[in-house]
Order: structure tokens, then C-alpha cells, then sequence
């Protein structure tokens, strides 16, 4: 049974480094040593696997930019940073090699596995700092792009109806780091809880079926994230009384 709360491997001085944390730091690592490897390997005549990716990020920067438009500059870097950093981690939770990697431990129901590394997505405390990110980075782009008054004539006015009618709206943008937050974690962490109990009591066909579905969510996971992030991102940067019209 995968415990609600990450397990702690060692401390730092008092810092506890728990298995999620150590997942994130793979993550990134993943990410950045992915980053550089792929900058040294670009060429001007790309072979097979450059083609595949660069058609894979041209197409993510063209849905990006057709609901944008010209601010995909600025929104399409944390479109894919969120998408790459949750797809991984989600993924990384499904290898049988890292997750049975670990250190014993007697609990309430005897010897126990605590495994090194965990999924990051499973751990409610990075979904919600992805959505707190998430969130500041929104406002932040719409307050540099918009300007401060634009941007605070959305939530406050003076008419009494619009007044009522923004303040919903800022209301709402605190709600989103719930829904941001829990939808991630909820659907990793059931998941993870699924093929836990499905490979302790049918062995090891049985869980494949549910594994395939975990990758297929982990993907769609990774995409609603981002493109929500995106949709808010192109909603906060375009300019309040631009929308009335449409």
C-alpha cells in the first residue's frame, strides 16, 4: 500500500529528504542534462531523432500560438517546462527498476519496502507548488505585460456589478491552486495506489493492463496542466476590455 504522505529516506541537518524529493532532483536532472545533450546535438542537416522532437515542439509552439498568439514567446517556456517536469515524474513512477530500489524498515505490518524514489506527482506538496508556480507566473506575466492598472482593472471597478463580478474572478484564481493541485496528485496518486495492490495480489500480468492506462494517464495529466496553464496565461495577458468585445 502506498502510504498518503512521502517517506522520509535521510535528513539534511533538520531538512528531511523524502523519496518525492529525490525523484524531483532526477526529474531535473533529467531535464537539464536532456537540455544540454540536445543543444550539443543539434545540426543544421538533423537526422531522425532531431526531426521527431522539433516536430514534437513545433506543434506545441503552434497550439500554443494559436490561442495566444503573439505572446507564445513568453507562454510556450512554461507551457513545456510544466508538461516535461509532470510527464516525467508521472512516468518515473511506472519503472519497476527505480520504484523497487529501497531501504527496509519495520513498521506496523512488519518488514516494510520504503523505496528511494517515488513519484513527485504523488506528493501534494509538489502539485502545489507546481500550481502556486503556476499561479505567481500568471499574474506576473499579466501585470508586465498588461501593466498594473490594466491589470487590476480586471478584478476592481468602480460600478458596483463589475466590482462584484471581478472580485468572483480573483476569488477564483485562488480556487485554481486547489484544482491545480489535488487533480494532479489525486490521479497519480490512486494510480500508483491501483498497480501497488494489483502486484501484490496478481503477481505480474495482471498489472500491465493498468500500467499501459497509467502511462496513457500520465500523459493526459501532463498536457491539461500545461494547457491549462497556458489558457490562463493567454486570458491574464490579453487586455480586460479586449475581451468584452469578443
Amino acid at each position: 500500500m502506498v502510504p498518503l504522505a512521502p517517506e522520509t529516506i535521510f535528513h539534511v541537518g533538520k531538512l528531511p529528504v523524502t523519496n518525492t524529493l529525490i525523484n524531483t532532483l532526477i526529474v531535473d536532472a533529467v531535464l537539464i542534462g536532456g537540455a544540454f545533450y540536445l543543444r550539443n546535438k543539434l545540426s543544421l542537416i538533423p537526422g531522425y531523432f532531431q526531426n521527431l522532437i522539433e516536430s514534437i515542439i513545433g506543434f506545441i509552439y503552434n497550439l500554443t500560438e494559436s490561442v495566444a498568439n503573439e505572446r507564445a514567446m513568453k507562454i510556450f517556456p512554461f507551457f513545456m517546462t510544466f508538461f516535461l517536469f509532470i510527464l516525467i515524474s508521472n512516468w518515473s513512477g511506472l519503472i519497476p527498476v527505480l520504484t523497487s530500489i529501497g531501504i527496509y524498515h519495520y513498521g506496523e505490518h512488519g518488514k516494510e519496502l520504503i523505496p528511494l524514489v517515488r513519484s513527485a506527482s504523488t506528493d501534494l506538496n509538489t502539485t502545489l507548488a507546481l500550481a502556486l508556480v503556476s499561479l505567481t507566473a500568471t499574474h506576473a506575466m499579466s501585470i508586465t505585460t498588461l501593466g498594473i492598472k490594466e491589470y487590476l482593472s480586471r478584478f476592481f471597478s468602480l460600478n458596483p456589478l463589475n466590482l462584484f463580478i471581478g472580485l468572483m474572478e480573483l476569488v477564483s484564481e485562488f480556487t485554481k491552486i486547489i484544482s491545480f493541485s489535488f487533480r494532479l496528485f489525486g490521479n497519480i496518486y490512486v494510480g500508483e495506489v491501483m498497480l501497488g495492490l494489483l502486484a501484490t495480489a496478481l503477481a505480474f500480468l495482471a498489472p500491465i493492463p493498468l500500467m499501459l492506462y497509467e502511462v496513457a494517464v500520465g500523459i493526459i495529466q501532463a498536457v491539461i496542466f500545461g494547457m491549462l496553464t497556458m489558457a490562463f496565461m493567454a486570458i491574464l495577458t490579453t487586455p480586460h476590455h479586449a475581451e468584452g468585445k469578443h
